[in-house]
């Protein structure tokens, strides 16, 4: 959407709110100005979003304000929680989930700090990519965002910089802690990738619930004998699988409290077939709340893919959270931050009972969101080029030379 000639409402809007964060207008004109790009801009680098505007200062000065300039990037990401809180339909509750996954983020530039060679099982091929882990929350109204991150650097890195590795459990581990300092609550709710000991314990040592997927391959502890998981269900004949009703959609179950090897609590174990005479489970899961019922455990466990993928592809493909290309890791913190910014003054704005005048439409999803941001932006240009014709006498080639149309 190039020609920009004012900003959407939505991005007016957050800056009122934030604008104390920044030191001056001109940093809260770029702030407006990155959050404008990050949601209508084709591409959503500093030069990509510094050529969608009309009227604008030189692309290094964004540059800078995203680099150079002193501003709590980690302030503003406390702050766009708190104002998640003054909405009932985002707002934090007990029955809430933080939902923690990781995801490869690809850049084309060989040079970003923190990169690396990433193997993307997805895609099935190798990617030049930053690889996050990141805590996201899942409101009972079904809306979600992302809460924190940690950026995982590789250890032939982090021994070249004479800095301390984490692998991706430290990280979740960090997260967990961070989430419970700031009492946000809820339960944790992750795959099987990270339903790793040393997380179990710990998250049940904060005394909080999770719910997590379970590798078929994971040892555990069966009538006296260590078996893999897949070897249990195998011992599980049809006749003793319950039916469980989710979303209209019937699937089979057993479930048993269990021990694990290193976790030093027990478990509730549910395996889960799509049909009652199935050989191979679908999905096998553990929580540490031993007294809770099927139904509560596959709630837990299926806002994960809501609050983890949902957030990943809507990054991914409306808000730019790849198309950074700057090389020093601030300035790559400091993007995804107003990614997650992005994504949350649009999230605020999605399934809202009345009609958003400026989008007049319900909007039910990130990207019918931005396509209505994109739509107000147009109506802002055209009318604009309306008064200066009209109004003003403006000849069509000075509008377009203002605009910076060919």
């Amino acid at each position: 959407m190039p020609a920009i000639v004012e900003f959407p409402t939505v991005v007016t809007e957050a800056v009122a709110h934030f604008s104390h964060l920044m030191a001056n207008e001109p940093e809260r004109v770029h702030l407006a100005e990155y959050l404008t790009g990050l949601l209508v801009a084709e591409k959503k680098n500093v030069t990509g979003i510094n050529r969608e505007f009309a009227v604008t200062t030189d692309q290094s000065c964004l540059n800078r304000w995203l680099t150079e300039v002193e501003w709590d990037e980690k302030q503003l990401n406390e702050e766009r929680l708190a104002w998640l809180q003054h909405d009932p339909s985002t707002r934090y509750s007990a029955q809430g989930v933080i939902a923690i996954d990781n995801v490869l983020v690809d850049h084309e530039g060989k040079l970003i700090e923190d990169a690396g060679v990433f193997w993307d099982h997805a895609d099935q091929r190798y990617l030049i990519a930053h690889d996050y882990v990141i805590a996201n929350y899942v409101a009972t109204s079904g809306k979600h965002y992302p809460v924190e991150f940690r950026r995982f650097v590789k250890k032939e890195q982090c021994q070249e910089r004479s800095t301390e590795f984490q692998d991706h459990n430290e990280l979740v581990r960090e997260l967990v802690d961070w989430v419970v300092e700031r009492e946000i609550p809820g339960d944790f709710a992750f795959d099987s990738y990270f339903t790793h000991a040393a997380n179990l314990n710990h998250i049940h040592r904060q005394q909080r619930a999770y719910a997590g997927d379970l590798k078929f391959n994971r040892k555990l502890l069966w009538r006296g004998q260590l078996l893999k998981a897949q070897d249990v269900a195998a011992l599980i004949p049809p006749e003793a699988r319950k039916p469980v009703e989710m979303d209209g959609k019937t699937q089979w179950y057993f479930t048993k409290s269990i021990r694990i090897p290193d976790v030093d609590h027990p478990l509730r174990l549910v395996i889960l077939w799509a049909n009652q005479d199935d050989d191979q489970p679908r999905k096998m899961l553990v929580s540490n709340r031993t007294y809770w019922d099927v139904s509560r455990i596959l709630r837990v466990y299926r806002r994960r893919w809501r609050g983890t993928e949902c957030f990943h592809r809507d990054g991914k493909q409306h808000l730019g959270m790849g198309d950074c290309q700057l090389r020093k890791g601030q300035g790559q913190t400091r993007h995804l931050y107003l990614v997650f910014l992005a994504h949350s003054v649009l999230m605020r704005q999605l399934r809202q009972s009345r009609v958003c005048e400026w989008a007049r439409q319900h909007l039910m999803t990130i990207g019918e969101a931005c396509r209505a941001v994109v739509r107000e932006t147009l109506s802002q240009t055209i009318t604009w080029a309306v008064e200066r014709a009209q109004m003003d006498g403006w000849k069509c080639e000075r509008i377009k030379a203002h605009l910076a149309l060919p």
